[in-house]
């Protein structure tokens, strides 16, 4: 990581015509939040840029965070036949986790990577990786001129800092985290509907699949890991996307007596998408990053190959290894 200031991101865009900014696949709040800040960012600073075409591409997300300035713009497609001058990449530990807008990254001039992940392999022109933040919320405040955060900018970063905390429950969270938090608390932001509206509030069709998640749920080893599972056939029965599944594992996570908490659901013939949290013991990103995965310490995600006992038996193995070196 280099040293980089709060002009950065004006320095390193400067006379571009066309921007792009792109979050990761499946895009969760962190992902989502700092996208549509950055975007409301750069179009207040449009007139000392020049006044650039910027474009924001994210896959589909739920409408929960339509409340956020900005989430009407964002292209869902990959179709365009765009190429930018530079390519921002936001959340993303690698390549791979750009999707579709790979293109768009390719054909760049210039590429930047603003991240939080301890597993980034710094794959951008530009990398500024924070592993201590957060979030990538986090991250993209300390790189803004703070006289120039407006109130909806503020509600972006937020959110993306709740949903990356867990409302500030998880051990990501340091007295900076809070203080930033604070800092945008003073723009007028209702951060309480901001949480109930994006993090709180689910649909009945979400309360109906985490309930079957947690009562088809199993432990395995001795109640250290518990593990829920659901496929592709479940998911279309109720007509479930990927944002519907926001929050399962994090109610797996809390059962007592539990140290790793494991979410699958498959998204091809053998194919499953992987969600792990740790309760402290286990660095899931460990054993994330060996399928070719990433995330952090306590929470961490893969894809993976085989039906899902194939997948729940390959994961056993580091888990055990990790637990057996505590003991």
């Amino acid at each position: 990581m280099s040293i980089f200031t709060v002009d950065m991101i004006e320095r390193e865009i400067k006379g571009a015509k066309k921007i792009a900014i792109a979050g990761h696949i499946r895009p969760d709040g962190d992902c989502i939040g700092s996208c549509t800040a950055l975007y409301q960012y750069l179009k207040l600073c449009r007139k000392e840029l020049n006044d650039p075409q910027i474009d924001v591409y994210l896959e589909p997300f739920g409408r929960e965070f339509d409340l956020l300035t900005g989430a009407d713009i964002v292209r869902h497609t990959y179709d365009f036949d765009d190429t930018y001058d530079v390519f921002i990449s936001l959340d993303c530990s690698s390549l791979d986790r750009i999707g579709d807008a790979l293109r768009y990254f390719n054909s760049a001039k210039k590429t930047i990577c603003i991240d939080h992940h301890i597993t980034n392999n710094n794959f951008a022109d530009i990398n500024y990786v924070e592993a201590e933040a957060s979030s990538t919320c986090e991250v993209l405040y300390n790189l803004l001129n703070k006289d120039k955060i407006t109130k909806e900018i503020a509600e972006s970063l937020y959110v993306g800092i709740v949903h990356d905390t867990g409302i500030f429950r998880h051990s990501s969270t340091s007295d900076k985290t809070m203080e930033i938090a604070a800092d945008l608390m003073r723009k007028g932001i209702n951060f309480t509907k901001l949480i109930d509206d994006t993090f709180i509030q689910k649909t009945y069709m979400q309360l109906q699949i985490l309930g079957r998640c947690l009562i088809d749920s199993m432990i395995i080893l001795d109640g250290r890991v518990i593990i829920s599972h659901l496929s592709r056939k479940e998911l279309e029965f109720y007509n479930a996307s990927h944002s519907d599944l926001d929050g399962i594992i994090d109610q797996l996570r809390t059962a007592k007596g539990t140290e790793v908490a494991i979410f699958i659901y498959e998204t091809d013939t053998n194919e499953h998408k992987v969600s792990l949290r740790s309760n402290g013991l286990v660095d899931v990103s460990k054993i994330a990053h060996f399928f070719s995965g990433g995330g952090h310490v306590r929470a961490a995600g893969c894809t993976m190959i085989g039906t899902v006992h194939d997948v729940i038996n390959n994961l056993t193995p580091h888990i055990v290894a990790q637990l057996k070196q505590i003991v």
